[in-house]
């Protein structure tokens, strides 16, 4: 069994670097965090996100985290798969992305090869233009599309994922071809900012966390979230409320490795609900515009075959898989 002495033990066992906090208990485990993606984007913010709250909250005592970027996922999955396989004190982060990736890429290694542990977070989406953009609605924006949608590129995340997805409903909404749309993935959330600084895309589609701290500069505008309602601090409609009928909630969570005992997998998930409880989660969630939404066990399990039933659906009528 699992439990956080044995933990610590097996962890030191393998070498993990570790940034060690002050005062923990003498048996607060060392966590290993993969995050299958570049750094800067929502999985590595997540990723760090937990490493901090786990570490204020006495629950690690230190933690590495490792990206490895591509694909949506696909091109870390396989190497999560077997390099940690078995490893009870590792967690992967993902979610919605990957899922539509693992599809729209065809990938050999899908998430029933891995083990869920817990759904973390749900995240509405935000489009947005450069500031010197001539779109200031999303009716300008929706009206260049109809009117030649390969000169109006959209930077996001990998192909096949929640940004792509909603890029590819606002088009089918507007009675535009979402094949004909140009989506430009990025591996990571930096290198999709940089391409919209520079003003190499017309628009960016990606949590509103991504986008916050140019926004709040000036150097980007929102022109709609893709939440229910407007959101409290974002002087921005809903996509509905702008004539496009479409909702949208990116969620994130986390897996361990395929072979983890049943008490590995235990501990993980009273790791995380005892996280997702906290006050220091909380804080983040909401300077982050996050949702917190945990989910555990069975009803996870049962969430995530759905979802991945559903996102194949959506894929498959916009001609993305």
């Amino acid at each position: 069994m699992l439990n956080r002495r044995a933990f610590l033990a097996s962890t030191a066992a393998i070498g993990l670097a570790a940034s060690v906090g002050p005062a923990f208990a003498a048996d607060a485990p060392q966590l290993e965090i993969f995050v299958p993606a570049a750094p800067g984007g929502g999985w590595d913010q997540t990723a760090r996100t937990m490493d901090q709250v786990l570490r204020t909250d006495k629950l690690i005592s230190g933690s590495q985290i490792t990206n490895v970027g591509g694909a949506g996922g696909t091109v870390g999955l396989p190497q999560f798969v077997s390099r940690y396989k078995g490893k009870g004190n590792t967690l992967m982060v993902g979610g919605m992305v990957m899922v539509g990736a693992i599809i729209a890429n065809k990938s050999a290694v899908k998430l029933d090869q891995v083990t869920p542990i817990a759904r973390l977070t749900g995240e509405f989406e935000a489009l947005v233009v450069p500031a010197a953009s001539p779109f200031k609605t999303v009716a300008d924006f929706i009206a260049a599309l109809k009117e030649d949608p390969t000169k109006v590129p959209v930077a996001g995340g990998s192909a096949g994922g929640s940004d792509h997805i909603l890029f590819g409903l606002m088009a089918k909404t507007a009675g535009v071809d979402p094949t004909k749309i140009s989506y430009v993935p990025f591996a990571g959330g930096g290198e999709a900012l940089a391409a919209l600084l520079g003003n190499q895309v017309a628009g960016g589609i990606s949590g509103y966390g991504e986008f916050s701290e140019q926004v709040k500069a000036g150097t980007l505008r929102v022109l709609a979230v893709s939440s229910d309602k407007r959101q409290e601090g974002i002087d921005a409609p809903t996509l509905k409320e702008s004539g496009i009928d479409v909702e949208l909630f990116n969620w994130r969570g986390v897996f361990a490795p395929p072979d983890v005992s049943d008490e590995d997998k235990a501990a993980m998930v009273k790791m995380m609900e005892d996280m997702t409880k906290s006050a220091a989660w909380a804080e983040e969630c909401k300077n982050r515009q996050w949702t917190s939404i945990p989910l555990t066990g069975e009803a996870y399990e049962t969430f995530l075959k759905e979802d991945i039933a559903r996102i194949e659906g959506i894929l498959k009528d916009l001609g993305l898989a």
